[in-house]
């Protein structure tokens, strides 16, 4: 079962912070989303344009992690991480992969690019999320999204 470790912080007023350190096996992507949308959102059930958003954007990210950074190893890990701010909160997702160039994917709205079968995660992600940003290496990509 995957649980989130708050991670401690130097100040009691600070922001909490978790992660998550799974494998790279797509059957826990589905649980992974519900343990992050635990972290921001509560015990309680939330619905809403919020709760999609994160739902959304972490399935899509640790997917593509788990499938094109990790190339589906299973001893490759992903780490999430989720820093919660009053409304908003920034998840990090990082894989042990050698990374990509987040600008060189094709634009999948293209009408050569309507019939493939794959391209459209970040697309999502970039229009779902408030803030999108990826590290030099593209192994780690930020996404800020609304609690609330």
């Amino acid at each position: 079962m995957l649980t989130a470790a708050r991670l401690p912080s130097p100040d009691p007023d600070d922001r909490e912070r978790y992660r998550v350190v799974l494998p790279s096996d797509v059957s826990q992507v589905g649980d992974l989303v519900e343990v992050v949308a635990a972290c921001c959102f509560g015990p309680d059930p939330v619905a809403g344009r919020a709760h999609f958003r994160v739902c959304t954007v972490v399935a899509e990210a640790v997917a593509n992690a788990m499938l094109y950074g990790n190339r589906n190893d299973p001893t490759l890990t992903v780490i999430v991480e989720i820093e919660l701010h009053p409304t908003q909160v920034v998840i990090a997702v990082t894989d042990e992969g050698e990374g990509f160039d987040p600008d060189a994917l094709p634009d999948p709205t293209t009408p050569d690019a309507l019939e493939r079968t794959s391209g459209r995660g970040l697309y999502m992600i970039r229009r779902l999320a408030d803030h999108v940003a990826f590290n030099d290496r593209g192994n780690t990509i930020w996404m800020t999204l609304p609690r609330c």
